[in-house]
């Protein structure tokens, strides 16, 4: 239980430093884009090999790919109600051109871009935090489920969550300030969103662990589910719009990285 503990601890200290440096710096574009496109590779490692494959191993391949789907469809459901509480009314942009997520609203962050106006309604950096716990909860859980057996392992998916958590508070936070809220209330509230996604580890190694395979198999395939859904729905397309082709390379080193930690 100490190192499920350890474990949450350590990928969600992840939303408070994000959340400290988007409350008082502001970064480059490009950079942003490629934090972006990191995460996504690690976290193509960790739903392919310490997600999906361990719920298809725990309860077979119609129990996994029914809770992936399901996983899924939540994610995009409550994601589309989260971009139009972001900014209700957005008109949509013509088919041929590239849109990401509303709330993920890098141009917050940036140094180079001024915010949109969902940022200077405050309502991006909200969603945001929602969308965070929305797919850090069930990622977590799995997190906790990867340790209570042996007590080691999970290591790809701690990176994933690890990196892929920096660049969401980080965008969030700058959000938040761009409505005006201050430094000690950002910091406050994704902290009290790291505490709950710690609090899941430790559940996850705690009273999941011990349950029936089949039963474990549905939360680690719907995390998959989630994941997947947010990389196509939210992290890959807006590292590309604003990172271009060369987020590739990030995506391949996220991808590299996270995999040889799935190996220890």
């Amino acid at each position: 239980m100490v190192t499920a503990l350890w474990f949450g601890i350590v990928a969600s200290s992840a939303l408070v430093i994000g959340a400290v440096v988007g409350a008082r710096v502001r970064l480059p574009k490009r950079v942003l884009a490629i934090l972006l496109s990191f995460a996504a590779g690690a976290l193509i490692t960790a739903l392919a090999f310490e997600l999906f494959e361990d719920a298809y191993e725990r309860g077979g391949i119609v129990r996994a790919a029914l809770g992936l789907l399901v996983g899924a469809i939540v994610f995009a459901v409550l994601s589309a109600l989260l971009d139009r509480w972001a900014q209700p009314g957005r008109q949509a942009r013509p088919a041929d051109e590239v849109e990401g997520s509303v709330k993920l609203d890098t141009d917050a962050a940036a140094s180079d871009r001024p915010a949109s106006a969902a940022t200077t309604r405050g309502a991006a950096g909200l969603a945001l935090l929602a969308a965070v716990t929305l797919d850090g909860v069930p990622e977590n859980l799995a997190l906790g489920v990867s340790l209570g057996e042996a007590g080691t392992g999970g290591f790809a998916l701690l990176a994933a969550i690890f990196v892929s958590n920096l660049p969401e508070s980080l965008v969030g936070a700058s959000s938040m300030r761009s409505q005006g809220r201050s430094t000690r209330s950002i910091v406050l509230l994704w902290s009290a969103c790291a505490a709950l996604l710690v609090l899941a580890v430790v559940i996850g190694a705690g009273p999941l662990a011990n349950a029936d395979p089949e039963t474990i198999s549905l939360p680690l395939a719907f995390a998959a589910g989630a994941v997947i859904a947010s990389l196509a729905d939210t992290l890959m397309p807006e590292a590309y719009e604003h990172g271009g082709p060369a987020v590739a390379l990030s995506t391949a080193a996220g991808f590299v990285l996270s995999f040889v930690l799935s190996l220890a």
